[in-house]
């Protein structure tokens, strides 16, 4: 049984999708560009906020000056509306029950920015189910670079091989294999089961249900 399990945020704990292109959306008219239908911020997200910016940017746009002007509305925009349309997943919350249950540790490793992070969190799950969440935060490099999950499991006392690492972009499982953890895709969110296996998942979750059997405690 694992020690430890690591969970990315957006589109695997929660569906934000509708927030975040709304809020995206907001921005972009602000300054007069053209918006985005929601669908296809399941591919601009995933990366920071930052490259969130750049992405819905017109392609000759896309420079420093216009992403930060465009942070400087979507930043305050998203944290006000971040509730409205977002939610858990269907199953998610009695399976990290179950596995609280268990005796394994629980984390939030998401590349969103840790402030607002941790608001959604205690908003969703409250203050008992996991035992850290760790961001977007200027002085850590984010996924799939592993200096976040390094700093995740020095909080929990699990070492890399020891933790399952639980996400829905080919960026979670490349955090995975960088950092030494076991990845397992999360097939309900943002992306697709060959995006997730092309970029090196062990398991593929269907549910959160199943992630009780690839724990071997359902």
């Amino acid at each position: 049984m694992y020690k430890a399990i690591l969970f990315d945020l957006d589109g695997t704990l929660i569906n934000s999708l509708d927030d975040l292109a709304d809020s995206a959306n907001y921005a972009l008219k602000k300054l007069n560009y053209p918006v985005h239908e929601t669908e296809k911020y399941k591919y601009f997200v995933g990366d920071g906020v930052f490259k969130l910016m750049e992405r819905v940017l017109p392609e000759g746009k896309r420079t420093q000056s216009e992403i930060e002007s465009l942070l400087e509305i979507y930043l305050p925009y998203y944290e006000r509306h971040s509730f409205d349309k977002t939610k858990p997943y269907s199953g998610i919350t009695q399976t990290l029950l179950k596995l609280r249950e268990a005796g394994i540790k629980l984390a939030v490793v998401t590349n969103k920015p840790e402030d607002i992070s941790k608001v959604i969190i205690q908003n969703f799950f409250g203050n008992s189910l996991f035992d850290t969440c760790l961001g977007s935060k200027s002085t850590r490099a984010q996924k799939p670079a592993p200096d976040i999950v390094f700093d995740t499991l020095r909080i929990l006392g699990a070492e890399p091989s020891q933790t399952l690492f639980v996400g829905d972009t080919a960026v979670d499982m490349q955090t995975a294999a960088n950092s030494g953890c076991v990845s397992a895709g999360a097939l309900w969110g943002f992306r697709t089961e060959e995006e997730l296996l092309n970029s090196g998942a062990k398991y593929i979750a269907r549910t959160p249900e199943d992630l009780l059997s690839i724990t071997a405690i359902g």
